[in-house]
């Protein structure tokens, strides 16, 4: 009897064991500041080659209307792991966090991608930058706030394991930079809610070995451990990745893994690699979105190596466009548009701030060489991802987000959109909205850059309509968002407004009841779609 048991259990553990292999592994690798003309898959006039991206997109689905959830890091940040927009957590927008900075975005009861992805049996890890907020306390037990100063007042041994940290919000592995990695002090890692090495010495600007001179903008000079590594910031990120997946598939290669590799390329300050100085005729920044294009290659790589390619998807995606500075040195230096034609750059509520690259391949899935025009959002990840994965989503779970599988299929209706509207909002937490070609924005000016300033003035334009308290523009007609039909359509006008507000007052914009399709029936769709 005890032997027949044993055989039985041995089973049920054999069986689960192969249905968790049938779900296929995630990796999404998220880019910061990587603007829409970025990669020369999206821009053929690109001043430098991004051909293992390029290669990814002719592999896989490249969409030419992918939106970042906010224009700044943190909120789309949020976006990516709650699949909601920020005023969920904070009732308006969300600032970049500095300094120790926090509490998290992500708030207790906030289902998170990896969360979700752990209750159908991944195994889940996060490496590189963090940056939705973090809890430090000092030696009085008390929160501390942001700013630079405060990092010294951390107490390390009250502080740990981060009550809100990545291991608290639904990873099992992490390896993460609070903030941004080359930016913002406090400058340590944190690995699994520890902090191995505290802050102890005060980082100068004049120490970076970085060659570009002026590419050094915007790292600030703060607190950071003794050995933290500015240079090599991305490499590390990857090998972190790679040693997360190689134990995984040691120990437990029965189970699916989920990963997210949070690139600093291409936020400022512009560091590339030594092994990358020089490896494009771009200059300082043409060679880190190299070195990005080069990680990108190596992920595909490994996946071959370890003979999982087939049962892998990777999704690329970026958090907001590119930075003001980067748009207007590398127009000037190397006449490369990193916002791609578009009007605006990061912070900007115009398409330039975030209109970003979003490419996924599963290969013998997913069709190859597929350019979608369909409008997405980073926060549909999630919906999309769970609809994988066969896990129903809750009315409360993931608000603002979309299934896009038809369009990673190519199975739907190419003359219908999928989302009906899309919200984003710009550096000060102000809204806009899309409605098919119609694009609402519900303020004036740029929502977030100053087009008064020495640097931004050659780049305004004249608004006619002096006295209209928002933006309508017609992106067929209209795609540099150069006139503002504000009094022209203004029953267009009246109708994105009120659906703006009745998308903000009955908290969600997304689907009331979104079926998953599962992964065998996506297989089949694949396969079907693939004939």
């Amino acid at each position: 009897m005890i032997k027949l048991l044993i055989v039985l259990l041995g089973w049920i553990a054999g069986t689960v064991g192969l249905y968790a292999q049938e779900l296929p592994n995630i990796i999404i690798i998220y880019a910061d500041d990587l603007g829409y003309g970025d990669l020369s898959c999206y821009n053929d006039k690109a001043a430098y080659k991004t051909p293992n991206l390029d290669k990814m997109a002719k592999e896989g689905v490249m969409f030419t209307d992918a939106h970042s959830p906010s224009t700044i890091c943190s909120p789309s940040r949020y976006g990516l792991y709650s699949g909601q927009q920020i005023y969920r957590s904070t009732g308006r927008g969300g600032g970049a966090f500095e300094g120790p900075g926090g509490p998290s975005y992500l708030k207790p009861g906030t289902l998170t991608i990896a969360e979700m992805l752990q209750t159908k049996g991944y195994r889940t890890g996060v490496f590189g930058k963090w940056h939705v907020g973090l809890s430090w306390f000092d030696k009085d037990n008390k929160r501390l706030g942001g700013g630079y100063k405060n990092a010294l007042l951390i107490d390390y041994e009250k502080s740990t394991p981060l009550i809100d940290g990545p291991n608290a919000r639904g990873f099992d592995e992490s390896f993460i930079t609070p903030n941004c990695p080359c930016t913002d002090p406090l400058y340590v890692y944190i690995e699994n809610g520890m902090v191995p090495v505290p802050a102890s010495q005060r980082h100068k600007q004049d120490n970076l070995p970085n060659p570009g001179g002026k590419w050094r903008w915007d790292n600030d000079e703060g607190w950071m451990a003794p050995g933290y590594n500015f240079m090599e910031a991305d490499l590390m990120f990857y090998k972190k990745t790679r040693e997360f997946i190689t134990e995984h598939r040691k120990n437990t290669p029965e189970k699916p893994f989920f990963a997210v590799l949070s690139t600093q390329i291409a936020h400022a300050p512009v560091l590339p690699a030594p092994e990358f100085n020089g490896i494009t005729d771009a200059g300082p920044r043409g060679d880190f979105v190299r070195e990005l294009d080069v990680i990108v290659g190596r992920v595909m790589d490994m996946l071959k190596e370890m003979d999982i390619d087939d049962n892998t998807i990777i999704m690329f995606n970026a958090d907001n466009g590119a930075e003001i500075v980067h748009v207007d040195w590398m127009r000037q230096d190397h006449n490369h548009d990193a916002s791609g034609g578009w009007r605006g750059m990061k912070r900007d509520a115009w398409e330039g701030g975030h209109r970003v690259p979003f490419i996924v391949r599963w290969p013998g899935v997913f069709p190859k060489g597929l350019v979608s025009d369909q409008m997405t959002n980073t926060t549909d990840i999630f919906a999309t991802t769970a609809s994988i994965v066969g896990y129903k989503l809750k009315y409360e779970d993931a608000t603002d987000s979309f299934d896009m599988l038809p369009a990673m299929l190519g199975t739907e209706d190419k003359n219908k959109s999928i989302r009906p509207y899309m919200l984003t909002q710009s550096f000060r937490g102000e809204f806009q909205i899309r409605q098919g070609n119609w694009k609402y924005l519900d303020h004036k000016g740029s929502g977030g850059n100053n087009y008064k300033s020495d640097l931004l003035e050659k780049y305004a334009l004249p608004e006619k309509e002096v006295d209209a308290t928002g933006q309508l523009y017609n992106l067929t007609k209209d795609p540099g968002e150069k006139t503002n039909l504000y009094f022209t359509e203004a029953n267009k006008r009246k109708e994105l407004q009120d659906l703006l507000e009745n998308l903000k007052s009955n908290g969600r914009s997304a689907p009331k009841n979104r079926q998953p399709l599962g992964v065998e029936k996506v297989k089949e769709l694949g396969m079907q779609h693939a004939k």
